[in-house]
Parts: structure tokens; C-alpha cells; sequence
């Protein structure tokens, strides 16, 4: 007997596999559907923002009243406290002072926060989960929330209180803060770190440099076009994405840069260092 196949050729065996996928995917959308698409603010939302903030508000008052801070001695104008520091809720833009350019870490960096935050709505494409967000539906933008703030904002923070000692040194835990200490520190621009001498060998290497650290998602469009994500964002969004994720990205990158290798800027022009 011969063998019956499917139109694209396929045995007919593969006929009830596919069947029962469909009928499962069919399945799993009726479901969605027959969720309800609207719940009561009270008292499921009010109730649980009470509670929330009751817990907040109890942490906060035992805290308070358990630690306590003292004040310093007024402010004196011919004594300058070594190091100055700004509040912790700055100490992230004063850490970040060390790794670039006084325009780019309290002007352009805190800028492109404000910016992302504002256009998240706008070219975050998948409709589901709106009004809540579980790590199934948003494991991009909870991962990528998850680093920026918790590993590179927090560790700045951290980094600035207690790991920042007079002269703005960087003390390990525990070790004492010598106000006397004086560590030669020679810094170089990466250009000239590889080589480059002239003005526009440094130029053109720097730039180089910077296309990479700034860029680098640019250059997976190739590999990205082909997936079902990608189609849905479209170009534009994914480059507007990939520059912010980028970004966000090129701090710690010039962070491990300082730290093991003393370069400065990786980009150096007569009109911006980056």
C-alpha cells in the first residue's frame, strides 16, 4: 500500500501531533481571553497598597528610632572635610565623576536615566502583561532593571560611602583611612595606550573604541532581524533600545578599564573627551 502524506509531503502519522498542538495553543488563548480584563480597585488594589505602605511607614520608625544619626558640627568654611562627600543619594554621580568627564556623568548620563525611563511605554512592543509585570512576560526589562539599578547604581552608591576615603582613595573594608595617603596614579587615554601618537591616529582609534563600547548591539542586527521579537519591535525601537542598553552597559565597562589598565578616556577630541 502506498504510503499517504500530508500536502507539504509530510507522513500523515504527523497529522494528529500537529492537531493536538494546535488544539492546545487554541486552548491556552481561549483561556486568556476568558480571563477578566478588569478588577475592582477596592479592595484588592487599595487593600494591598494599605498594607504596603502600614509595613513601609512600621520599618521606618522602628529604624529610626533604633539607629541613631548624629548630626556634624556646623559648617565651617576654612575647614573643608577630606573627603567631601554629597549625600548617599548622590554619591552614585560623584562615584561616576571618576570614571568620566564631569559633562558626561552629571549632565549626559543622568539625562539618558530621565530619557529611557520616559520612552520604556513606548518602545516596549509585547501587549501582554500590561498592568503587571512577571519575569515570564518581561524577562528582558526585569533583567535589565535588576542590573542598572541594583548592581550598578547600588554598587556606586556602596562603593562612595564606604569604599572612599580622604583624597577620594579607594580603601578596602576595614582598612584605615590614612588622610596622609598619596598613591601615584598614572592615567592614559586608551588611543595612546595602543600606539596612536598623532592627533588623528588618536582620533580615529578613539573612535573606533567607541563604536564598540557604545554600539556593540548595532552589530547583531544581522543575527536579530530573523526573530519573531525583532519583527514585532521594529528597527527603529531596537535601536533606540540597544543605544540606552548600551550605554547603560559602558559604565562598569569603563569602570573594569580604571581599575586594571588606568585609562581615562577612550575617546579624545579637541572638543569632548569620552
Amino acid at each position: 500500500m502506498a504510503e499517504v502524506t500530508t500536502d507539504a509531503g509530510a507522513p500523515a502519522a504527523d497529522a494528529p501531533a500537529a492537531d493536538a498542538k494546535a488544539t492546545t495553543k487554541v486552548a491556552k488563548k481561549a483561556k486568556e481571553i476568558a480571563l477578566p480584563n478588569r478588577i475592582h480597585t477596592w479592595p484588592y488594589l487599595v487593600r494591598l497598597d494599605f498594607l504596603t505602605a502600614l509595613i513601609v511607614m512600621t520599618v521606618m520608625t522602628v529604624w529610626s528610632i533604633a539607629i541613631d544619626a548624629p548630626l556634624e558640627e556646623p559648617a565651617n568654611p576654612n575647614k573643608t572635610p577630606n573627603p567631601s562627600k554629597a549625600p548617599w543619594y548622590f554619591l552614585g554621580l560623584q562615584e561616576m565623576l571618576v570614571y568620566f568627564d564631569p559633562w558626561m556623568a552629571g549632565v549626559v548620563l543622568p539625562s539618558l536615566i530621565i530619557i529611557g525611563l520616559m520612552v520604556i511605554p513606548y518602545i516596549d512592543p509585547n501587549p501582554r502583561g500590561n498592568g503587571y509585570y512577571t519575569f515570564a512576560e518581561r524577562k528582558f526589562a526585569i533583567t535589565t532593571f535588576l542590573f542598572g539599578f541594583i548592581v550598578l547604581w547600588v554598587t556606586l552608591i556602596f562603593l562612595g560611602t564606604f569604599m572612599r576615603g580622604p583624597g577620594w582613595y579607594f580603601f578596602w573594608p576595614g582598612q584605615y583611612w590614612d588622610p596622609h595617603k598619596s598613591v601615584a596614579l598614572t592615567n592614559v587615554d586608551f588611543p595612546y595606550l595602543v600606539g596612536a601618537r598623532t592627533h588623528a591616529a588618536q582620533f580615529m582609534v578613539g573612535m573606533g573604541a567607541f563604536i564598540v563600547v557604545f554600539m556593540w548591539p548595532l552589530f547583531l542586527i544581522p543575527i536579530l532581524r530573523k526573530k519573531e521579537w525583532f519583527k514585532q519591535m521594529g528597527m527603529l525601537r531596537f535601536q533606540i533600545t540597544a543605544m540606552l542598553f548600551a550605554t547603560m552597559c559602558a559604565l562598569p565597562v569603563k569602570m573594569i578599564l580604571r581599575w586594571t589598565f588606568n585609562i581615562k578616556h577612550l575617546w579624545v577630541t579637541p572638543w569632548f573627551n569620552i
